[in-house]
């Protein structure tokens, strides 16, 4: 191409294309690609190359594999200690391009030998210059310089500039991808670490009861329908919550737990819903709430039933509109999060006292989870001694304890009024005062008392006399479990508890319907 041909609107044209060409690009091999590929349309170069200066180290390397002709010795730079004296070293220092149209009539450049070797003859190299800071160099060489020589290199001076701002944005881009990456990594690290306790294979059972509840887990955990899980204190809610937050597609997000009974009134749409900086006394700065934080994941209110009735409104506006606003910021924020609430109290109850909402209630139970307590899946009490000892062994590197049959007997027959919970405090004051030792039943009637629950003959009566005792609370309820007019306010037990009860002996309240 003749000197004459490089006019502005030719010149505009390849800068043009060029720039559209590298700026979509997403990878360095693409835009290196692209850019190769651009120039190649125009000029009848032998080799391009683009090489990144490392000032600390002092020292070059390929933005992306050299293109054309590779002289030898110059396959790779791989960040290895830049030689003074090579023509890359001299563009960076002079920060001007260097053009040498006659590389055998030049011999104070290291790199020359190996060139001319390979059949080129000529060569072009410019400064990529962003911010004042040298980034790197490009390089055009020719095994015969063409006829324009001077007006080319006039040209892809100018072209250096869009070449030196779009390796900048990619090496700027690579960075926050691996910054990026890493966060990740860290976020999926802490996940694991905050989650170690409530991993699925922890989970163990045996019982029919805790069979059904993970059977229902499973048929639901992969939908967004709420869930509210229902059971005694110690029966592992908290721990059915994680379970399905993991088996749901949202398992790769957080799942965020908010302890109702701990939330002050006066912080609780801070802590919930954020605030904006200088909202208040105190608030330097801007600050995610736990709703915004469970973006993408899941929402845990935990006892949800100690929940103020003040508070109550404010959680079902967000509940039902998934958006709110920061403390002290207009702007409204949409969230995408599923909702697992879990509570010990009876909820019907409470919301026939005015307790609790009838609107909020609906809002969560689209699903409920009834958790059976420990002294009624006593199969399971076998399986989690295992698991705790297995457990409290790794953790405390100290030898465990045996168990003789009669005392896990005992143990089974135990009524464990803290459920799950007491049952793992045990095993660590039985791992903590007898590490290595034999535990018998004398030992655990130290601990926990001689207060076994009736077997053989006597648990077909109790179940009889407990049947009995149902069936006469719902006749004289015409039917009714929940409410003041219930079976169970009679009973004074929960409402949960006792639906649990009928279900298991297989009573149907409409039986005594009036």
């Amino acid at each position: 191409m003749k000197s004459n041909v490089w006019d502005a609107s030719v010149k505009y044209e390849l800068l043009l294309n060029v720039t559209n060409a590298i700026i979509t690009q997403t990878n360095r091999d693409d835009l290196f690609s692209a850019l190769a590929n651009e120039l190649k349309k125009v000029v009848a170069y032998d080799r391009l190359s683009v090489y990144i200066f490392d000032p600390k180290e002092q020292a070059l390397s390929y933005f992306a594999t050299a293109n054309g002709v590779v002289p030898q010795g110059m396959e790779n730079p791989a960040g290895r200690p830049l030689d003074k004296a090579s023509v890359a070293q001299r563009t960076i220092n002079i920060r001007k391009p260097l053009i040498i149209k006659d590389l055998a009539t030049v011999t104070n450049f290291s790199t020359v030998p190996a060139m001319l070797r390979a059949g080129l003859r000529a060569t072009m190299a410019f400064p990529l210059i962003v911010r004042n800071d040298v980034l790197g160099t490009m390089h055009l060489s020719f095994k015969k310089p063409p006829d324009d020589f001077e007006s080319l290199s006039e040209m892809l001076a100018d072209l250096s500039h869009q070449v030196a701002i779009a390796v900048d944005n990619m090496l700027a881009h690579t960075r926050l991808r691996n910054l990026s990456d890493n966060l990740e990594k860290q976020k999926r690290y802490l996940q694991k670490q905050a989650h170690r306790d409530y991993l699925q294979e922890k989970f163990v059972f045996s019982s029919k009861q805790m069979g059904q509840v993970i059977h229902e887990i499973n048929l639901v955990a992969k939908s967004d329908a709420p869930v509210l899980i229902t059971g005694e204190t110690g029966t592992g809610k908290d721990y059915l919550a994680h379970y399905i937050h993991d088996s749901s597609l949202r398992r790769d997000s957080l799942l965020v737990k908010i302890n109702c009974p701990a939330l002050a009134s006066s912080l609780f749409e801070s802590e919930l819903f954020g605030h904006s900086r200088g909202a208040f006394t105190g608030a330097h700065d801007n600050r995610m709430g736990r709703f915004e934080m469970a973006e993408g994941g899941t929402i845990f209110l935990d006892e949800i039933g100690d929940l103020p009735l003040g508070l109550q409104a404010k959680l079902l506006h967000v509940l039902q509109d998934h958006a709110f606003e920061r403390v002290g910021d207009s702007r409204t924020i949409q969230a995408d999060f599923r909702v697992i609430a879990a509570t010990n109290h009876d909820l019907d109850s409470a919301m026939e006292s005015g307790a609790f909402r009838h609107d909020l209630f609906y809002r969560l139970a689209t699903v409920t989870l009834q958790i059976p307590p420990l002294r009624e899946r006593t199969e399971d009490i076998p399986l989690l001694i295992e698991r705790f000892i297995s457990e409290e062994e790794t953790n405390s590197n100290m030898a465990a304890p045996s168990f003789d049959a009669s005392a896990i007997d005992m143990l089974c027959g135990y009524g464990w009024p803290g459920n799950v919970r007491e049952l793992k405090n045990f095993i660590r004051r039985i791992f903590l005062l007898k590490s290595g030792k034999r535990i018998t039943e004398r030992e655990v009637a130290q601990y926990i008392g001689d207060s076994r629950q009736p077997c053989g003959e006597d648990v077909g009566s109790l179940t009889e006399m407990e049947r009995k005792i149902i069936e006469k609370a719902l006749q004289e309820c015409g039917g009714f479990v929940g409410g003041k007019r219930g079976a169970a306010h009679r009973l004074n037990l929960p409402t949960s508890t006792l639906q649990y009860r009928i279900k298991k002996l297989g009573i149907n309240p409409k039986h005594f319907a009036r």
